[in-house]
C-alpha cells in the first residue's frame, strides 16, 4: 500500500497542461491514488510540448508532460461517447476528488453539471481551476500562464528598469494555482470528515498570480504607489540583490540593521556612513551603494567574496544554472531529485516533491516510492477491470451510503 496521509483517497484528474495536473500530482505525492482521464489519440495537451522529447523516434515522450504527472495512472475515455461518459460516472461514484480546468461551463456541457455530480456522489470534492475566475465580466476567457502573468501585473514588476516587462522564467501562475488548489482540496477533505459532504473548490490563474503580489500589492493598496521593475535588486530593502565580482555574481540579502553592521566591513564600507545609516537611507541612495559595493567586489573572485560573507554571517549565495541545481548535494539531500522507471524511456530523473512530513521520531509520512508519469492510456484496461470488480462486490447503489 502507498504510504501517505492521503493513501485512501481516490483522485480523478480530468485537467490538462499544468495547473490542474500539478494539484493532482501534489495529492499523489501525499499518497492519493490519482487516475488521469485523457482524450483518445492526443491525451493531455502537454504530451506534445517540446523539445526536448526523449525515447524512441516513433514514440517520443515530452519532458514537459513528465514535470507534472508523476504518481498517476492514465485511462483513455472518449467523453463525447456514451461508453466514455458511463465509465466516468462509475469512476465519479468511487472518487473522493475530481479535478478539472476547463473553461467555465465546459464540464456542464459534457453532461456533468454540479447537480449531476452531487447526485452521483454527495461526498465528492471538485476542484475547478480557470484562467480568470468562474464568473465576472471576463470569466469565460481562456487561461494561459504568460497571459495571466501579464494581466495580473507580475510582468510589470519583473525585468530590468530600463527594459521591457518580462515573463517570469517558470509558469508561476500555473504552479501557484495548482498549489492553492491542492491546499483547498486538503481543507475540503478535512471538512468532509466533520460534515460528510463534498464541496466545490475554485481558484484561477488570475487569483494565484495576484496572491503572489505580497508587498508589491500593498505598496499600491495601502501606500498608493505603483510598483515598478527593479531588476535584480529589491525595491524596498538595500543592499538586497545581485552584485558583480571579478568572475561572476553573488547574491546578498541585508534584511536588517544587524546584518548591515556585519556586511559593511566585508564590502569595505563603514556601517556608520551617514549615506547608508539605515535601510530607508540605503534605498534612497541605492545607485551609490551598489556602485560602492561593486567597486570593492570587482577585484575579488566570487568564491572569496562568498567565503567572507559566510564568515561574517551575511545571507548570500551564487546564481546557479538549472543543471547546477540538480547536481548540488543540498538539492539531493532534500529528496528534490527522484529516479523512476518510465515504461518507454527507462530510468529517468524527475524533480521531487517539496513537502516532507515526519512523526516526532522521524518516521516519514509521505510516499517514498514514486512512479513515473504514465504513457497515454497505460492503465485503461487495468482501471476498467478494477471498476468491474468493485462494482460487482460493492454495487453502485450502495457506494455513497456506505461511505457516509
Amino acid at each position: 500500500m502507498t504510504v501517505g496521509p492521503l493513501n485512501d483517497i481516490l483522485v480523478l484528474d480530468l485537467s490538462r497542461a499544468l495547473a490542474g495536473p500539478i494539484a493532482a500530482m501534489m495529492l499523489g505525492d501525499l499518497g492519493a491514488r490519482v487516475i488521469k482521464v485523457e482524450a483518445p489519440g492526443t491525451g493531455d495537451d502537454s504530451r506534445t510540448w517540446g523539445p526536448p522529447f526523449v525515447g524512441p523516434a516513433d514514440d517520443p515522450q515530452s519532458s514537459y508532460f513528465m514535470s507534472a504527472n508523476r504518481n498517476k495512472e492514465s485511462i483513455v475515455l472518449d467523453l463525447k461517447s456514451e461508453h466514455g461518459k458511463d465509465a466516468l460516472r462509475r469512476l465519479i461514484r468511487r472518487a473522493d476528488v475530481l479535478i478539472e480546468n476547463l473553461r467555465p461551463g465546459a464540464f456542464d456541457r459534457l453532461g456533468f453539471p454540479a447537480d449531476v455530480l452531487e447526485e452521483l456522489n454527495p461526498r465528492l470534492i471538485t476542484l475547478s481551476i480557470t484562467g480568470f475566475g468562474h464568473d465576472g465580466p471576463e470569466g469565460s476567457r481562456a487561461g494561459y500562464d504568460q497571459i495571466a502573468q501579464g494581466e495580473a501585473g507580475l510582468m510589470s514588476v519583473t525585468g530590468d528598469p530600463d527594459g521591457e516587462p518580462t515573463r517570469i522564467g517558470v509558469p508561476v501562475a500555473d504552479v501557484l494555482a495548482g498549489v492553492h488548489g491542492a491546499t483547498g482540496v486538503s481543507a475540503a477533505l478535512a471538512s468532509r470528515e466533520k460534515t460528510g459532504k463534498g464541496m466545490v473548490v475554485r481558484t484561477s490563474l488570475l487569483a494565484a498570480a495576484i496572491s503572489a503580489h505580497t508587498f508589491q500589492g500593498t505598496k499600491w493598496t495601502v501606500g498608493g504607489q505603483v510598483a515598478q521593475r527593479s531588476g535584480n535588486h529589491h525595491p524596498q530593502i538595500a543592499p538586497y540583490g545581485s552584485f558583480r565580482c571579478a568572475d561572476g555574481y553573488v547574491q546578498i540579502a541585508v534584511g536588517s540593521e544587524a546584518i548591515w553592521a556585519k556586511f559593511a566591513p566585508v564590502a569595505g564600507l563603514s556601517a556608520q556612513d551617514p549615506r547608508f545609516a539605515v535601510n530607508r537611507d540605503r534605498v534612497a541612495a541605492r545607485e551609490a551603494l551598489i556602485a560602492a559595493i561593486e567597486a570593492d567586489f570587482a577585484g575579488r573572485p566570487r568564491v572569496d567574496v562568498l567565503a567572507a560573507l559566510e564568515a561574517a554571517g551575511v545571507p548570500a549565495g551564487s546564481i546557479r544554472t538549472i543543471d547546477e541545481v540538480y547536481e548540488w548535494e543540498q538539492t539531493r539531500s532534500q529528496g528534490l531529485l527522484l529516479e523512476v522507471e518510465h515504461p518507454v524511456v527507462g530510468p529517468v530523473q524527475l524533480p521531487g516533491p517539496s513537502l516532507r512530513m515526519e512523526t516526532a521520531d522521524g518516521e516519514s509520512l509521505v510516499r517514498s516510492a514514486h512512479v513515473a508519469p504514465p504513457v497515454l492510456g497505460q492503465h485503461t484496461e487495468q482501471i476498467l477491470d478494477w471498476l468491474d470488480t468493485v462494482d460487482a462486490t460493492d454495487p453502485l447503489d450502495t457506494v455513497v451510503s456506505a461511505r457516509a
